[in-house]
């Protein structure tokens, strides 16, 4: 994850998001404030992780550990040019 999509991913589901769920939904304190934007904010990162693991190509003719050393070697992150 590049540092643009956690800055918006930030702003939006830790604050945005929660912000506008805390005065539809009538909450009063602060603490219901920070509870509602850790959930939202950590359902995000869930998603986000769950996305990318499924991005991944498979294995084919791979071992696991071949695969796991693959990503390794190449930093974790690979450029999508959809991005």
């Amino acid at each position: 994850m590049s540092g643009k999509h956690l800055l918006v991913g930030f702003v939006v589901m830790g604050i945005v998001v929660p912000t506008i769920l805390f005065f539809f939904l009538e909450l009063a304190t602060a603490t219901e404030f920070f509870i509602v934007a850790v959930t939202c904010f950590l359902a995000w990162g869930l998603a986000d992780l769950a996305a990318d693991i499924l991005s991944r190509p498979r294995l084919e003719n791979r071992s696991p550990g071949t695969a796991i050393r693959e990503i390794e070697v190449s930093g974790g992150d690979e450029k999508d040019p959809s991005i």
